[in-house]
């Protein structure tokens, strides 16, 4: 455990900051789960979600919650999914 004034503050910061980054990436997760299961039932609403979700991940990786290599994975991972739609 930290002895010093600044880092027990510090502590306190990050653990503030880490449930805060935590529900971002639950909410992308869930996100992702829901995209893939309405496109393996060819539902048309996934172009919907999906938009929500890129607003999602771009807004994550602004706020360095996200890399933004791994924030343009996510993406394309999801528009590969949509292409499978469109066939």
């Amino acid at each position: 455990m930290p002895r010093l004034k600044s880092a027990i503050k510090r502590v306190k910061t990050s653990e503030r900051n880490r449930l805060k980054n935590l529900t971002y990436r639950t909410q992308i997760k869930t996100q992702l789960k829901k995209i893939l299961e309405l496109v393996t039932k060819k539902d048309k609403t996934a172009v919907d979600v999906a938009n929500s979700t890129f607003a999602l991940i771009d807004r994550a990786a602004a706020k360095n919650i996200l890399h933004l290599n791994n924030a343009a994975h996510k993406k394309s991972k999801i528009s590969k999914w949509l292409k499978t739609l469109q066939n």
